[in-house]
């Protein structure tokens, strides 16, 4: 009975530690990635730690080198990207909203992902699977909202969501170092473009 008592109670415990250590970890993801736009990829860990409010060694102990680091955080805003299509065809007003919106989450993503593109695109082996992932995890989630708002007749139909997404990326990618030069604006006409 003792054992059975020790038993229930690691597992008990362990539940809210998990959560705890699930909610960590996106926080540290979440710092990392603002770090990296801000500072680029190169950025001192120290920076993401002061910014996730943790010590370097909470970072070390998840991701030993910051190539581990570089793909949990690319991983992550992948899945966040995926996981909000679905949610937002179920939440906002029409169709057509939630494509414009998950397309303002996109235009974040690229902006973030710019940071990366140098290191992603190195010699490192461990790079290599992200692209496959990205196009696996978000042309499907792009295809259903643009197949949702053609359905509704807020689009026209017919639009490849590999092509829209190159579209968005090559906008974002327009603005350099241009102050002048919006791309989250380009984009909104881009999207405003596909109305009927």
């Amino acid at each position: 009975m003792s054992g059975d008592d020790q038993g229930a109670g690691r597992t008990t415990p362990a539940r809210p530690k998990r959560a705890d250590a699930r909610r960590n970890e996106e926080v540290l993801l979440d710092s990392a990635a603002a770090v990296f736009v801000a500072s680029g990829v190169e950025a001192p860990i120290r920076d993401i730690a002061a910014k996730a409010g943790v010590g370097t060694a909470t970072i070390y102990r998840h991701f030993p080198t910051r190539a581990d680091l570089i793909v949990a955080v690319y991983r992550h805003q992948v899945e966040a990207l995926a996981e909000a299509g679905p949610a937002l065809l179920a939440s906002a007003a029409n169709p057509y909203a939630a494509l414009a919106q998950w397309i303002d989450l996109f235009v974040d993503f690229v902006v973030t992902k710019q940071g990366l593109a140098s290191v992603l695109q190195s010699d490192d082996p461990c790079f290599d699977p992200l692209h496959s992932y990205f196009l696996e995890r978000l042309v499907p989630v792009c295809a259903d909202l643009l197949e949702a708002s053609a359905e509704s007749g807020e689009i026209r139909g017919g639009m490849d969501p590999y092509e829209l997404m190159r579209g968005v990326g090559g906008l974002c990618a327009g603005a350099g170092s241009n102050p002048r030069y919006d791309a989250r604006r380009m984009v909104e006409i881009l999207i405003a473009g596909l109305r009927r």
